[in-house]
């Protein structure tokens, strides 16, 4: 069967990150939605997302595909109603479609030509920013056992103090010597190639994927996921870096989420806690204006290719959108729209000549192309955020 990740309705939700990938390609848990449904369903898939995504990532439509809501995260149950899903049958939570059958003849879907299978279990769903790190917990313990079932970790390094020992895997070619494990909050996994350096505390959940560095000394609480080619220090808490990103100095990062090729600078903080201890306003691009989170702990929300200067303070509940270059002195806004160069003085606009020049080196340095595709997106998303801008 051709299995198809769709947005579906949460897309304009969950920007700045979806500005530069589908849906599928976030990464919550230790894995990307696409990598769970992948693994789950033993087949690849491919994606429906917007017209200016899809030369990166394209869609392959046969004639009988089953296509998938990407916002929700699979089950091993769900999978299996999502792999046993029929001509004109589709699957349901409450008002919202999960998975259906379709065929490339069909000129439209009419669901109420279906037959409706209504899906009550639970299971996950990414819907608004925050969820990423707030459902972070719950993601990584599934893809854990996702991942390890029927595998045997790599041995414990003898130098390594550890509590729960049972709750941590090592993948091949990890390397961590006189650091603190304590995974009796949470497994904590230790990707392929992944380094945890000398006098580094942490505790799960918690996932280091392919490539990973922990710095040394690093004080780490679940439910933190470093994406692959990552790297943090300092102080993180229940946060996620999708891949590519960089916290790798002292400093605090806390309730938050950073996109792809990400870098902040020494000494860098978020406030993720009002001094009022109100509940957090977070911008949305969907509603044009600041939406209650329902959470006391929220903190930076960055967009791929953002970077900041030293010292970079963020006032509780930041929203910082692609390629934007902050630094100076004091809070800069709590929304920061992409392509924005300065700081708390002001901002101008960050041309893309500029941004593509430092994307280039930077992403050069992992040995990774920056493509006309790459820069096609950025170009379209320049002009989507040109409105958001305002050269002070």
């Amino acid at each position: 069967m051709n299995y198809i990740l769709f947005d579906g309705t949460v897309r304009n939700a969950l920007l700045p990150f979806t500005y530069t990938r589908p849906v599928a390609d976030i990464r919550v848990g230790i894995l990307t939605i696409r990598e769970k449904w992948e693994k789950h369903l033993g087949y690849t898939t491919t994606t429906l997302t917007e017209e200016y995504l899809m030369d990166k990532y394209p869609m392959v439509e046969l004639e009988e595909n089953v296509m998938i809501n990407a916002s929700f995260l699979p089950t091993e149950v769900l999978a299996e109603m999502v792999m046993a899903l029929d001509e004109n049958q589709a699957i349901f939570c409450g008002d919202e479609v999960i998975a259906f059958y379709s065929k490339d003849s069909q000129e439209e879907v009419d669901f109420d030509t279906y037959e409706i299978i209504e899906y009550s279990d639970d299971c996950l769903r990414i819907e608004n920013p925050w969820d990423i790190f707030q459902k972070n917990d719950a993601a990584i313990r599934e893809d854990f056992e996702l991942l390890t079932e029927g595998r045997t970790s790599q041995p414990i390094p003898s130098s390594v103090n550890v509590i729960a020992a049972e709750n941590i895997f090592i993948e091949e070619g990890a390397k961590l010597e006189f650091v603190t494990l304590n995974a009796s909050t949470g497994p904590i996994y230790i990707g392929k190639n992944s380094e945890i350096m000398e006098n580094s505390v942490i505790r799960g959940p918690f996932a280091l994927c392919e490539e990973g560095q922990v710095k040394m000394g690093a004080k780490v609480y679940g439910a933190t996921t470093v994406g692959p080619h990552s790297r943090i220090g300092g102080e993180v808490s229940n946060s996620v870096l999708f891949g590519y990103s960089n916290k790798g100095h002292d400093g605090f990062l806390g309730n938050s989420v950073l996109g792809e090729w990400c870098n902040l600078g020494a000494d860098t903080n978020n406030s993720n806690l009002k001094n009022n201890y109100e509940e957090v306003k977070l911008w949305s691009y969907e509603k044009e204006g600041f939406v209650k989170t329902g959470l006391q702990f929220c903190g930076l929300m960055m967009g791929d290719h953002s970077k900041c200067g030293i010292n970079t303070m963020f006032n509780t509940g930041t929203v910082v959108g692609v390629s934007a270059n902050i630094f100076g002195s004091g809070f800069p806004r709590n929304f920061v729209p992409s392509f924005s160069w300065g700081g708390a003085s002001g901002f101008t606009t960050y041309v893309t000549k500029k941004a593509f020049e430092t994307a280039k080196i930077v992403m050069s340095r992992r040995n990774i192309e920056f493509t006309e595709e790459d820069a096609a997106i950025m170009e379209h998303v320049f002009e989507e955020s040109k409105k958001w801008r305002k050269d002070e």
